[in-house]
């Protein structure tokens, strides 16, 4: 699933149409997210509005028009592109927001995990989607004494721990292996368990895990890639996930792999306390 860092390399090169008005609308009429169909008759009548700003939220995208917001969150295999006037619409293309200079944004979802929503403007945050959000790492930052205080809270595992979006909103998989490793915290480690100088240290790992990302244009495993449709450069670049068997990058002890609350987990353990 595409975490932070994907979104917000797609917020960014969506950044060509701010400014674009929507001549029309379409959609395939399929179910997304829970086989919940995007709104047919909201969408249509964003036709004639402008495309204000681009913001986003943890995994969430937001697409401001003048009295309101699109919500768009990719799932596991969402695209939403900037396609030039006159591209052939590709195989699973859910919905097109035909712009008036003959360009689109579409959103394309070959699991149709993905979910697409209009929201009013300025109560963009009722949204159940996004109530139950905490602090964008990004957008709001990371302060290392409110992750403890909610860490003194919690007795599950760091990995369940950092993976909770009420904690910290778009961090996943693989940036939780990724920031545990820089940390050099054990993922098996319960939150409780933090302390001052770990929590800074988690909170500074988180910061430097997502901003390492982002200059890379995001992480392409399989199916991401940016509103250009460019795959990002982060795969080559990570530090241990999906590293298993290979050398740590820091004392050289091979990589494990374990699953975690069904998730795969990579660590190192040697320089990964416990």
């Amino acid at each position: 699933m595409p975490e932070l860092p994907e979104v917000e390399t797609v917020r960014r090169t969506l950044a060509p149409a701010v400014g674009s008005t929507i001549r029309s609308v379409w959609d395939s009429g399929k179910g997304l997210h829970m086989h919940r169909k995007p709104p047919r008759s909201k969408l249509r009548a964003l036709a004639g509005a402008t495309v204000t700003a681009l913001r986003r939220h943890g995994k969430y995208l937001l697409v401001d028009l003048a009295d309101k917001t699109l919500l768009v969150h990719l799932g596991m295999t969402g695209r939403f592109l900037i396609a030039p006037r006159g591209a052939p619409r590709a195989k699973h293309t859910h919905v097109v927001l035909e712009l008036a200079d003959g360009r689109s944004l579409r959103f394309v979802d070959a699991r149709r995990f993905g979910q697409i929503d209009v929201l009013d403007r300025a109560r963009e945050h009722a949204h159940p989607a996004l109530a139950a959000l905490g602090p964008d790492p990004i957008v709001h930052g990371i302060e290392s004494a409110a992750l403890l205080a909610r860490a003194k809270t919690k007795k599950a595992t760091l990995k369940a721990f950092v993976l909770d979006q009420s904690v910290l909103a778009g961090v996943g998989n693989i940036y939780a292996s990724e920031a545990l490793w820089r940390a050099k915290l054990r993922p098996t480690t319960r939150a409780h368990k933090l302390t001052q100088v770990t929590s800074a240290r988690l909170a500074a790992a988180i910061r430097e895990v997502l901003a390492h990302a982002l200059d890379k244009g995001g992480t392409s495993l399989r199916d991401f890639v940016d509103a250009a449709g460019a795959a990002g450069e982060n795969a080559d670049y990570l530090w241990v996930y999906g590293r298993e068997g290979e050398p740590c990058l820091r004392c050289k002890t091979r990589i494990r792999r374990s699953v975690l609350q069904g998730r795969a987990t990579y660590y190192c353990p040697t320089c990964q306390t416990p």
